[in-house]
Protein backbone atom coordinates (compact mmCIF):
# COMPACT_ATOMS: atom_id res chain seq x y z
CA UNK A 1 0.00 0.00 0.00
CA UNK A 2 1.46 3.32 -1.10
CA UNK A 3 0.18 5.59 1.67
CA UNK A 4 1.85 8.76 0.41
CA UNK A 5 0.51 8.42 -3.13
CA UNK A 6 -2.93 7.45 -1.82
CA UNK A 7 -3.02 10.51 0.45
CA UNK A 8 -2.08 12.83 -2.42
CA UNK A 9 -4.62 11.25 -4.77
CA UNK A 10 -7.42 11.62 -2.22
CA UNK A 11 -6.55 15.24 -1.45
CA UNK A 12 -6.49 16.17 -5.13
CA UNK A 13 -9.75 14.33 -5.80
CA UNK A 14 -11.47 16.16 -2.95
CA UNK A 15 -10.11 19.57 -4.01
CA UNK A 16 -11.51 19.37 -7.54
CA UNK A 17 -15.10 18.80 -6.41
CA UNK A 18 -17.64 21.41 -5.35
CA UNK A 19 -20.61 20.62 -3.08
CA UNK A 20 -23.01 21.00 -6.02
CA UNK A 21 -21.09 18.27 -7.87
CA UNK A 22 -22.20 15.71 -5.30
CA UNK A 23 -25.69 17.00 -4.52
CA UNK A 24 -24.75 19.05 -1.44
CA UNK A 25 -25.39 22.71 -0.66
CA UNK A 26 -22.37 24.97 -0.26
CA UNK A 27 -23.53 26.52 3.04
CA UNK A 28 -21.21 29.06 4.67
CA UNK A 29 -18.43 30.70 2.70
CA UNK A 30 -15.46 28.40 2.19
CA UNK A 31 -11.87 29.47 2.63
CA UNK A 32 -10.50 26.78 0.30
CA UNK A 33 -11.92 25.16 -2.85
CA UNK A 34 -13.30 21.66 -2.90
CA UNK A 35 -15.18 19.47 -0.49
CA UNK A 36 -14.44 19.34 3.21
CA UNK A 37 -13.06 16.16 4.71
CA UNK A 38 -16.21 15.61 6.74
CA UNK A 39 -18.30 15.85 3.57
CA UNK A 40 -16.26 13.17 1.81
CA UNK A 41 -16.39 10.99 4.92
CA UNK A 42 -20.19 11.32 5.02
CA UNK A 43 -20.49 10.44 1.33
CA UNK A 44 -18.33 7.36 1.85
CA UNK A 45 -19.94 6.30 5.12
CA UNK A 46 -16.74 6.31 7.20
CA UNK A 47 -15.70 8.35 10.22
CA UNK A 48 -14.04 11.71 9.69
CA UNK A 49 -11.05 10.51 11.73
CA UNK A 50 -10.59 7.47 9.46
CA UNK A 51 -10.69 9.59 6.30
CA UNK A 52 -8.39 12.23 7.80
CA UNK A 53 -5.79 9.59 8.60
CA UNK A 54 -5.92 8.34 5.00
CA UNK A 55 -5.22 11.86 3.73
CA UNK A 56 -2.37 12.16 6.23
CA UNK A 57 -0.75 8.94 4.96
CA UNK A 58 -1.17 7.18 8.29
CA UNK A 59 -4.45 5.35 7.88
CA UNK A 60 -5.11 1.60 7.85
CA UNK A 61 -5.59 -0.29 4.61
CA UNK A 62 -9.14 0.34 3.28
CA UNK A 63 -11.30 -2.63 2.38
CA UNK A 64 -12.41 -3.23 -1.20
CA UNK A 65 -15.90 -2.09 -0.27
CA UNK A 66 -14.47 1.11 1.19
CA UNK A 67 -12.40 1.71 -1.95
CA UNK A 68 -15.52 1.41 -4.07
CA UNK A 69 -17.31 3.91 -1.83
CA UNK A 70 -14.36 6.32 -2.07
CA UNK A 71 -14.41 6.07 -5.86
CA UNK A 72 -18.12 6.92 -5.93
CA UNK A 73 -17.79 9.77 -3.44
CA UNK A 74 -14.95 11.39 -5.38
CA UNK A 75 -16.70 10.82 -8.72
CA UNK A 76 -13.73 8.92 -10.14
CA UNK A 77 -13.68 7.65 -13.70
CA UNK A 78 -13.13 3.95 -14.34
CA UNK A 79 -9.40 4.47 -14.89
CA UNK A 80 -9.12 6.58 -11.74
CA UNK A 81 -11.01 3.94 -9.77
CA UNK A 82 -8.57 1.28 -10.97
CA UNK A 83 -5.63 3.53 -9.97
CA UNK A 84 -7.11 3.93 -6.49
CA UNK A 85 -7.26 0.14 -6.09
CA UNK A 86 -3.69 -0.24 -7.30
CA UNK A 87 -2.41 2.33 -4.80
CA UNK A 88 -3.77 0.16 -1.99
CA UNK A 89 -2.34 -3.01 -3.54
CA UNK A 90 -5.70 -4.40 -4.66
CA UNK A 91 -6.76 -5.67 -8.05
CA UNK A 92 -9.58 -3.57 -9.53
CA UNK A 93 -12.95 -5.29 -9.97
CA UNK A 94 -12.77 -7.64 -12.92
CA UNK A 95 -14.70 -7.13 -16.11
CA UNK A 96 -17.66 -9.37 -16.97
CA UNK A 97 -19.56 -8.90 -13.73
CA UNK A 98 -21.88 -6.16 -12.53
CA UNK A 99 -19.58 -3.34 -11.50
CA UNK A 100 -20.10 -1.48 -8.22
CA UNK A 101 -18.44 1.59 -9.74
CA UNK A 102 -20.91 4.22 -10.94
CA UNK A 103 -19.83 6.51 -13.74
CA UNK A 104 -19.59 10.16 -12.60
CA UNK A 105 -22.17 11.20 -15.20
CA UNK A 106 -24.73 8.78 -13.79
CA UNK A 107 -24.11 10.06 -10.27
CA UNK A 108 -24.53 13.60 -11.56
CA UNK A 109 -27.98 12.72 -12.88
CA UNK A 110 -28.87 11.14 -9.54
CA UNK A 111 -27.76 14.25 -7.65
CA UNK A 112 -29.94 16.45 -9.88
CA UNK A 113 -33.13 14.50 -9.17
CA UNK A 114 -34.14 16.50 -6.12
CA UNK A 115 -37.91 15.95 -6.34
CA UNK A 116 -38.08 12.31 -7.47
CA UNK A 117 -37.04 9.18 -5.55
CA UNK A 118 -34.16 7.63 -7.49
CA UNK A 119 -31.41 5.08 -6.96
CA UNK A 120 -28.68 3.26 -8.86
CA UNK A 121 -28.49 -0.50 -8.48
CA UNK A 122 -27.05 -3.56 -10.18
CA UNK A 123 -29.37 -5.53 -12.42
CA UNK A 124 -29.75 -8.13 -9.65
CA UNK A 125 -30.75 -5.60 -6.98
CA UNK A 126 -27.63 -4.44 -5.11
CA UNK A 127 -28.15 -0.77 -4.17
CA UNK A 128 -25.10 1.31 -5.10
CA UNK A 129 -26.41 4.82 -4.43
CA UNK A 130 -29.68 6.61 -3.76
CA UNK A 131 -30.89 10.15 -3.31
CA UNK A 132 -32.58 11.59 -0.24
CA UNK A 133 -36.08 11.27 -1.71
CA UNK A 134 -35.54 7.55 -2.25
CA UNK A 135 -34.45 7.18 1.37
CA UNK A 136 -37.52 9.13 2.51
CA UNK A 137 -39.75 6.84 0.46
CA UNK A 138 -38.35 3.50 1.62
CA UNK A 139 -36.97 4.44 5.04
CA UNK A 140 -33.45 3.20 4.32
CA UNK A 141 -30.31 4.90 3.09
CA UNK A 142 -26.97 4.14 1.57
CA UNK A 143 -25.47 1.26 -0.40
CA UNK A 144 -24.82 -2.25 0.83
CA UNK A 145 -28.21 -3.89 0.64
CA UNK A 146 -30.01 -5.95 -1.99
CA UNK A 147 -33.63 -5.16 -2.87
CA UNK A 148 -34.47 -8.75 -3.77
CA UNK A 149 -33.04 -10.13 -0.52
CA UNK A 150 -34.82 -7.42 1.43
CA UNK A 151 -38.17 -8.19 -0.21
CA UNK A 152 -38.03 -11.90 0.61
CA UNK A 153 -36.48 -11.68 4.08
CA UNK A 154 -37.50 -8.36 5.69
CA UNK A 155 -41.15 -7.83 6.71
CA UNK A 156 -40.56 -4.08 6.74
CA UNK A 157 -39.94 -4.11 2.99
CA UNK A 158 -43.18 -5.97 2.34
CA UNK A 159 -45.09 -3.56 4.59
CA UNK A 160 -44.24 -0.78 2.14
CA UNK A 161 -46.53 -2.37 -0.47
CA UNK A 162 -50.30 -3.12 -0.44
CA UNK A 163 -50.76 -6.82 0.41
CA UNK A 164 -52.58 -7.53 -2.85
CA UNK A 165 -49.53 -6.33 -4.82
CA UNK A 166 -47.03 -8.66 -3.13
CA UNK A 167 -47.52 -11.82 -5.27
CA UNK A 168 -46.86 -9.99 -8.53
CA UNK A 169 -43.87 -8.14 -7.07
CA UNK A 170 -42.40 -11.43 -5.86
CA UNK A 171 -42.81 -13.01 -9.31
CA UNK A 172 -41.19 -9.97 -10.93
CA UNK A 173 -38.15 -10.10 -8.65
CA UNK A 174 -37.59 -13.81 -9.26
CA UNK A 175 -38.19 -13.66 -13.02
CA UNK A 176 -35.68 -10.82 -13.42
CA UNK A 177 -33.06 -12.56 -11.27
CA UNK A 178 -33.40 -15.72 -13.39
CA UNK A 179 -32.83 -13.66 -16.54
CA UNK A 180 -29.70 -12.08 -15.05
CA UNK A 181 -28.17 -15.37 -13.90
CA UNK A 182 -28.74 -16.91 -17.33
CA UNK A 183 -27.23 -13.91 -19.12
CA UNK A 184 -24.08 -13.93 -16.94
CA UNK A 185 -23.39 -17.53 -15.89
CA UNK A 186 -19.79 -16.70 -14.94
CA UNK A 187 -20.74 -13.87 -12.55
CA UNK A 188 -20.76 -15.40 -9.04
CA UNK A 189 -22.78 -12.63 -7.35
CA UNK A 190 -26.27 -13.29 -8.84
CA UNK A 191 -25.78 -17.04 -8.49
CA UNK A 192 -24.81 -16.68 -4.84
CA UNK A 193 -27.92 -14.57 -4.19
CA UNK A 194 -30.11 -17.24 -5.78
CA UNK A 195 -28.52 -19.99 -3.69
CA UNK A 196 -28.95 -17.95 -0.51
CA UNK A 197 -32.62 -17.16 -1.11
CA UNK A 198 -33.51 -20.69 -2.20
CA UNK A 199 -32.26 -21.89 1.17
CA UNK A 200 -33.81 -19.12 3.31
CA UNK A 201 -37.15 -18.32 1.62
CA UNK A 202 -39.73 -20.96 0.78
CA UNK A 203 -41.61 -18.41 -1.29
CA UNK A 204 -38.53 -17.64 -3.39
CA UNK A 205 -37.70 -21.34 -3.81
CA UNK A 206 -41.25 -22.08 -5.00
CA UNK A 207 -41.23 -19.22 -7.50
CA UNK A 208 -37.76 -20.16 -8.74
CA UNK A 209 -39.01 -23.60 -9.72
CA UNK A 210 -41.69 -22.02 -11.94
CA UNK A 211 -38.88 -20.87 -14.29
CA UNK A 212 -40.46 -17.54 -15.25
CA UNK A 213 -38.14 -15.12 -17.05
CA UNK A 214 -38.76 -11.37 -17.45
CA UNK A 215 -36.30 -8.46 -17.52
CA UNK A 216 -37.20 -5.36 -15.48
CA UNK A 217 -38.86 -2.64 -17.53
CA UNK A 218 -41.03 0.38 -16.86
CA UNK A 219 -43.91 -0.31 -14.50
CA UNK A 220 -46.30 1.25 -12.01
CA UNK A 221 -45.75 0.49 -8.34
CA UNK A 222 -47.71 1.37 -5.22
CA UNK A 223 -46.14 2.31 -1.89
CA UNK A 224 -47.78 2.52 1.53
CA UNK A 225 -45.85 5.33 3.18
CA UNK A 226 -46.47 5.66 6.94
CA UNK A 227 -46.60 9.48 6.77
CA UNK A 228 -48.13 10.50 3.44
CA UNK A 229 -50.18 7.40 2.68
CA UNK A 230 -50.65 5.48 -0.58
CA UNK A 231 -48.45 6.53 -3.51
CA UNK A 232 -48.92 5.21 -7.04
CA UNK A 233 -45.66 5.89 -8.85
CA UNK A 234 -44.37 5.23 -12.35
CA UNK A 235 -41.05 3.37 -12.23
CA UNK A 236 -38.57 3.92 -15.04
CA UNK A 237 -35.56 1.60 -15.30
CA UNK A 238 -32.75 3.23 -17.28
CA UNK A 239 -29.92 0.85 -18.21
CA UNK A 240 -26.32 2.02 -17.98
CA UNK A 241 -24.71 0.49 -21.06
CA UNK A 242 -21.99 -2.05 -20.39
CA UNK A 243 -22.05 -1.79 -16.60
CA UNK A 244 -25.13 -3.92 -15.81
CA UNK A 245 -26.46 -1.08 -13.70
CA UNK A 246 -29.92 0.50 -13.57
CA UNK A 247 -31.01 4.00 -12.69
CA UNK A 248 -34.47 3.60 -11.14
CA UNK A 249 -36.59 6.75 -11.02
CA UNK A 250 -40.03 7.02 -9.38
CA UNK A 251 -42.39 9.75 -10.59
CA UNK A 252 -46.04 10.63 -10.09
CA UNK A 253 -48.29 11.99 -12.79
CA UNK A 254 -49.01 15.72 -12.32
CA UNK A 255 -52.47 16.51 -11.06
CA UNK A 256 -52.92 13.21 -9.26
CA UNK A 257 -53.28 12.64 -5.54
CA UNK A 258 -50.03 10.68 -5.63
CA UNK A 259 -48.26 13.71 -7.10
CA UNK A 260 -49.48 15.88 -4.23
CA UNK A 261 -48.40 13.27 -1.70
CA UNK A 262 -44.98 12.99 -3.31
CA UNK A 263 -44.54 16.74 -2.93
CA UNK A 264 -45.59 16.41 0.69
CA UNK A 265 -43.00 13.67 1.15
CA UNK A 266 -40.35 16.04 -0.13
CA UNK A 267 -41.28 18.48 2.64
CA UNK A 268 -41.94 16.23 5.64
CA UNK A 269 -40.01 13.12 4.66
CA UNK A 270 -36.65 14.80 4.24
CA UNK A 271 -36.51 16.08 7.79
CA UNK A 272 -33.39 14.76 9.52
CA UNK A 273 -32.32 13.13 6.26
CA UNK A 274 -29.27 15.33 5.57
CA UNK A 275 -26.68 13.11 7.29
CA UNK A 276 -28.21 9.94 5.86
CA UNK A 277 -28.47 11.31 2.34
CA UNK A 278 -24.76 11.99 2.40
CA UNK A 279 -23.93 8.30 2.86
CA UNK A 280 -24.40 7.38 -0.75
Amino acid sequence: MNRAELADFLRRGRARLEPSDVGLTAGARRRTPGLRREEVAALVGMSVDYYTRLEQARGPRPSRQMLGALARALRLTGDERDHLFHLVGEEPPRAGSASSHIRPGLLLILDRLHDAPALVMTDYGDVLAQNAMSAALTGETGPGRNLVRRFFTDPRARALCPPEDLPELARSHVANLRAVTAARPDDPAPAALVAELRSTSEEFAHLWESHEVAVRRSATKRFLHPTVGLLELDCEFLLSSGDNQLLLVHTARPGTESHERLQLLRVVGLQNMAPAAGQR
